[in-house]
């Protein structure tokens, strides 16, 4: 008999290789496990797939540091399969990554009987949840002004902040949503505005419309916006 082991991950993201889409990045870490010889589960059926996930999507253009990868491997409860070594992932998987992945820690989750080779089913009681995130937008100097101030204290005023927010960019699908229960905290700190995101089941306010709140671009950002500050819980 199998047991399935959770296997948490936390890295870094930096560089160019932000503008990594969510399945690329997904792809970068099966591929660097295969290399590894990492022997992730597959769930069963015509079209298996690797049971691994980041359960906190990333903007593509932000880099992340605490990021958090979950896969699943598993081993004979019996013994007849040696013990997971934890630190052996680590440091064989860090040397199959490219130049701006950088692998923080590597640790075991809750572990269970392996009964169903679905990873939803089989993790949806298991996996991490976010609950806050933290955003920093470094500002260039000429763009910090009482304009920039009076607009952030504005916000943090507001009772509601309704967005037009597209749901689907092939139909070209929107709805209304009102982002202001997301937005935890805005601070100007040293040149950064610093933004504490909620999120929960209803989701949670996008680095874009902090960027349209804020009325900032990239050309008037001195570096990448960094995802950092994430609060993860068990949803069981």
């Amino acid at each position: 008999m199998d047991e399935t082991i959770l296997v948490l991950i936390k890295f870094r993201l930096r560089g160019s290789l932000r503008f990594l889409s969510h399945a690329e990045t997904l792809k970068v870490f099966q591929r660097g496990c295969v290399r590894a010889g990492i022997k992730i589960q597959y769930s069963q059926g015509f079209n298996p797939r690797p049971k691994l996930c980041l359960p906190l999507p990333r903007s593509v253009g932000v880099e992340v540091d605490d990021d958090l990868l979950c896969l699943r491997l598993s081993r004979d409860i019996n013994g007849s399969q040696a013990e997971i070594d934890l630190s052996q992932i680590k440091a064989r998987l860090s040397e199959q990554l490219p130049d701006g992945f950088e692998l923080l820690s590597v640790s075991a989750g809750l572990a269970s009987t392996e009964a169903d080779s679905s990873f939803k089913k089989q993790g949806a009681k298991t996996l991490p949840q976010p609950i806050t995130a933290m955003y920093v937008l470094p500002v260039q100097n000429q763009y910090i002004n009482e304009e920039l101030k009076s607009r952030i204290k504005r916000l943090l005023a507001s009772k509601s902040l309704n967005l037009r927010r597209q749901t689907d960019p092939k139909k070209s699908k929107f709805k209304d949503v009102d982002v202001r229960p997301f937005l935890k905290s805005i601070e100007l700190n040293n040149g950064n505005i610093v933004v504490e995101c909620e999120i929960s089941q209803a989701g949670s306010i996008r680095v874009d419309e902090i960027l349209k709140l804020t009325e900032l671009d990239a050309e008037k950002l001195a570096a990448p916006v960094r995802r950092t500050n994430v609060r993860w819980q068990n949803s069981e």
